[in-house]
Formats: C-alpha cells, structure tokens, sequence
C-alpha cells in the first residue's frame, strides 16, 4: 500500500483528493451508464418528437431545447446538464421530457460551452446559463410556457452550475425579479470551488480567487429565494457526499426552506436516472416541489 502524503484538504493527500473528485474511481459502471442514457434519450426523442430548438444568444453553442407539453400556459422546468464542466449535449438528457410533458411541464435543455473550448474559465458557463434562464423567462410564454413558475434542476457539474444561478442577484445583473427561480433541485453537484481547486480538476479549470469565491454559490446563500431540493447517492465520492451534505445543511442554517434527499446505493450516474421516473427519488421530488402529479392535474 502506498505511503499517504501530506495533507492538502481536511485528511485527503492529493491522491485521495484526486479521487474524491473522479466519480469513476468510485463508479466502474460509468461508461455503461453515459451510454444507456444517450441511448435512453435517443428513444425518448423518438418517442415524443425532437424539440424546438432556439437560440438564446448569439454564440454558436447558445441554443436550447423546448419540449412543449399541451398544457398551456405550462410550469417549466429547466436541466442543465452534467459531465464535469467539459462534455455533454442538451439532446443527450432528453429522457427525463416525457415525465415532465405527463405531468403538464414543459421540459428545457440549454447548451452551454465546454471549459476547455473556453480557455478553462467557468465564469463563461455560468454566464451562459443565467442568459439561457433569463431568455426563458422573457420568452418562454410565447411557447406556451407561464414564466412566473420556473424551475431548475441539474446534476454534478450541472447541479453547481444550478446552484450558481439560483444564487445570481437577477436584479442587478438582469432587471429581473429577484425570485423568477420559484425552485431548484441541485442533483450531486459542488458548492464550494475551493477543494475542487485543489485537486486534479485544476489541470483542465483555470481557478483563480475570483472565480471561486464568485462562483462557490455556499458563499451566497442571501441571494437563495427559490425552495430548494439537495439529492446525493451513498455510492457516490466522499467529497460530492460531503459537498451536498454541508450545502443542505448551510441553506437550512440560513433560514431557506430545503430538503435532503440521500438515495441509498445509487452511484453518481445511477441516481439520475430516477429523475423521469414519477415513482423514483428525483422525479417524484421534481413533481412534489412544482406541484405536478403524474397525469398533470
């Protein structure tokens, strides 16, 4: 066994760190399970038809996915997806769709850039992702969609990028209502950069201060106005268990109205796919927190 070296956070040594960070160090299936779910999203497409695709700002990758339910106007629920900063395409996480158009919801994708196309700064996805939610919300009725009951969910990097706008000052930034988030559900995601800085992520993500102090939205609770859902797998690393636990309990100590989901012997890919499932951990939260059931009552 090898010998530990010296701490670098808490009582990880840079290999451990390393690893706390690297979900297929603790997922041997994750290979299977990215292609179940490109394939699952492929046959949902088929399924339901492919979405409208529409641009919400001026860079060829600032396009987003609208699946419309017949509901109208319709709540919204927004995903933005995973794969640590630097992979994944808005048409590959189509599956959880059919669940959310049942329900009465339309059902949105945004693309956003990879880091490493962006010269590994993470202040440009988030600021595509609070352009792609604030075009929803100007724009979303002319789909059919009731602006006034938007809601955001996302998973691991896409769970953090979340939480970074549902910590944005909408006001400031965009003239916009400081709640036009009415809920969030931050699937495995991070809070606080400063550990993920340390470790092997920092080879492909330029941190700096300023990005981790802006973009570690545990550092923001006072802008959080949306109710909030938290969800990790007991399968997943000790420091994206430990990043969602101290997060929901951070929200909670500061007075905001969240709820812990902990999904027993899912690993990190394994527990989304609960979310388009009504009887699953996450479809079922994503349904109680905008007041759906099954058959869009």
């Amino acid at each position: 066994m090898p010998e530990k070296g010296p701490p670098v956070f808490l009582d990880y040594d840079q290999a451990a760190l390393d690893a706390a960070y690297d979900q297929a160090a603790y997922a041997p299936n994750r290979e299977q399970l990215i292609e179940r779910r490109i394939g699952d999203s492929a046959a949902a497409r088929r399924r339901i038809g492919e979405p409208e695709r529409v641009a919400y700002g001026p860079g060829e990758i600032e396009w987003l996915d609208i699946y419309r339910s017949r509901r109208v106007p319709a709540p919204i629920f927004v995903f933005i997806h995973g794969g640590a900063w630097r992979s994944g395409r808005s048409k590959d996480f189509a599956t959880p769709a059919e669940m959310f158009l049942r329900a009465g919801a339309h059902y949105v994708v945004p693309d956003f850039a990879w880091v490493q196309d962006v010269r590994g700064n993470l202040m440009v996805l988030a600021d595509q992702v609070r352009r792609a939610v604030a075009w929803i919300h100007e724009n979303i009725a002319r789909f059919g969609g009731d602006p006034s009951r938007l809601y955001i969910g996302g998973q691991s990097s896409g769970g953090h990028l979340v939480a970074v706008a549902l910590t944005t000052d909408w006001q400031c930034q965009f003239g916009l209502p400081a709640d036009l988030i009415k809920g969030g559900m931050c699937i495995s995601g991070m809070y606080d950069l400063e550990p993920v800085r340390l470790s092997a992520r920092s080879r492909y993500i330029r941190f700096d201060d300023a990005m981790v102090a802006a973009l570690s939205p545990i550092r923001h609770l006072d802008r959080l106005h949306a109710a909030l859902v938290v969800a990790y797998g007991t399968r997943e690393t000790p420091e994206f268990q430990r990043q969602n636990r101290e997060f929901a309990a951070a929200v909670e100590a500061a007075g905001k109205k969240v709820r812990l989901l902990v999904g027993e012997h899912y690993n990190h890919f394994e527990l989304p796919e609960t979310l388009g499932n009504p009887y699953g951990l996450l479809g079922r939260a994503a349904l109680d927190l905008m007041g759906l059931t099954t058959e869009g009552a």
